[in-house]
């Protein structure tokens, strides 16, 4: 595994390296000087299939959908770790085989009347931990200098390859928040 934090499009073979792993957690930390910003900060899981479109509406996981329909998938309600804004368990055996990219979003809520932006994060990084034992395996490099006016970041993907399962940072910004990364994952408004 990698000692320093993964880059933008770089990208690791979690399973391959580490043969007996079950699950994960995604951990995602988001931070900001300004409280306004963290209270309305939101993280979201789409599960897609390998065209990267959403399977359905049921397969976005976050604050009002905490779990994907066969529960592979689920968003804790207070995260295991410190530091980590939001947590994301993911069963790696139980992930039906239809779910081929599993993709970690971050989005200011209501954040285009706000006149708030991304750009004002400190702090933008999401990092993996082994589920059995809350040990860090990867983590991002920090995401949040290169943003500015947007209001939704994709932060990075799960995804199968060949039977295994890799992680890949990513790092997109999208200046029309949620909308922008719904349309482009196959859920036009």
């Amino acid at each position: 595994m990698p000692a320093r934090p993964m880059t933008r499009g770089s990208n690791v073979a979690l399973t391959r390296e580490i043969p007996g792993l079950k699950g994960v957690v995604l951990g995602v930390v988001l931070a900001s000087p300004e409280r306004v910003l963290n209270d309305n900060l939101v993280v979201a899981t789409l599960l897609c299939d390998a065209s990267s479109q959403v399977l359905s509406r049921e397969h976005v996981v976050f604050f009002n959908q905490l779990t994907s329909p066969d529960t592979a998938v689920a968003q804790l309600e207070r995260a295991r770790a410190s530091g980590d804004l939001e947590q994301v368990e993911v069963d790696l055996r139980g992930v039906p085989d239809d779910v081929v990219r599993i993709v970690v979003v971050a989005y200011i809520n209501d954040g285009l009347g706000h006149r708030r932006s991304l750009g004002q994060l400190r702090d933008a990084r999401v990092r993996v931990l082994d589920l059995a034992d809350d040990t860090e395996l990867v983590t991002s490099e920090n995401l949040a200098p290169a943003l500015s006016a947007e209001t939704g970041l994709v932060l990075a993907e799960l995804y199968r390859h060949g039977g295994d399962w890799k992680f890949k940072v990513v790092g997109q910004g999208y200046a029309d928040g949620i909308l922008g990364i719904l349309r482009d994952h196959g859920l036009a408004p």
